[in-house]
């Protein structure tokens, strides 16, 4: 009996560090690239101007060299939110779980990749212009165009965002780990940054309008927050489903 309740208090103990791990990737996920958009990465773009884009990189390399690193360790921390998600939720529906999982590390590499071009982008700069025959400005202008169309190229990756936490999202309510309105609002905001992301693939001058953006992207924001600070302060239901 007694090595069964020590078992049982590890399991527990267990859960109780994912719950925080989870919390915390929540409120990462969503603090860091905000930031780091407003902060570092805005300032660059020039909309509609591809080469004041690239001038404005060039002028400054390794603030730039910064976010984009930042970016990269965005990917890596949807990969530990993600395996954090499924292991919370794994007892729920496992084959629901997996499937989350999976499309969660799609995104994760699919937002690599988006960090991924910048970078090629801005080593090509760096190569010998004499040896491949071409001006400065021919090689500046591929990535201010990559840079500025930074929004629409994650629209891909966003796609399998609004999917998967969709998913774990109804596990959630499922679960009743959480309480339901805020699992239910979760499913929503995810839906609207589906439908933002295939808008922004199929008609992008309608998805790009301003408010719009707010509209679509707002919730989730919300949500990510609200989420991350619950499960950090409040934890999980222990009477909840295992």
């Amino acid at each position: 009996m007694k090595t069964m309740g020590n078992t049982l208090n590890n399991l527990d103990k267990s859960r109780q560090r994912t719950v925080k791990i989870t919390g915390f990737m929540f409120l990462f996920a969503f603090i860091v690239p905000t930031l780091n958009w407003a902060l570092v990465l805005s300032k660059f773009n020039v909309a509609g101007d591809a080469l004041a884009t690239a001038n404005n990189i060039l002028a400054n390399t390794f603030l730039f060299r910064l976010g984009i690193t930042v970016e990269l360790f965005l990917s890596t921390g949807l990969i530990v939110l993600g395996m954090a998600l499924y292991v919370l939720l794994k007892s729920i529906n496992k084959n629901l779980a997996q499937l989350a999982l999976v499309l969660k590390l799609v995104e994760a590499a699919l937002m690599a990749v988006s960090v991924l071009l910048p970078f090629i982008a801005l080593q090509a700069l760096n190569e010998d212009l004499q040896a491949i025959a071409v001006t400065q400005e021919q090689l500046q202008l591929p990535l201010g165009l990559i840079f500025n169309a930074h929004t629409a190229i994650t629209a891909v990756p966003m796609v399998f965002l609004g999917l998967d936490m969709m998913l774990f999202c109804y596990l959630f309510l499922k679960s009743k780990f959480i309480p339901k309105l805020l699992a239910g609002f979760g499913i929503l905001s995810f839906a609207l940054i589906l439908i933002q992301s295939l808008l922004f693939i199929l008609t992008p001058e309608i998805a790009s309008i301003p408010i719009n953006q707010i509209i679509f992207w707002g919730p989730s924001g919300v949500f990510e927050i609200v989420i991350g600070l619950w499960l950090l302060i409040k934890g999980i239901k222990v009477n909840a489903q295992t």
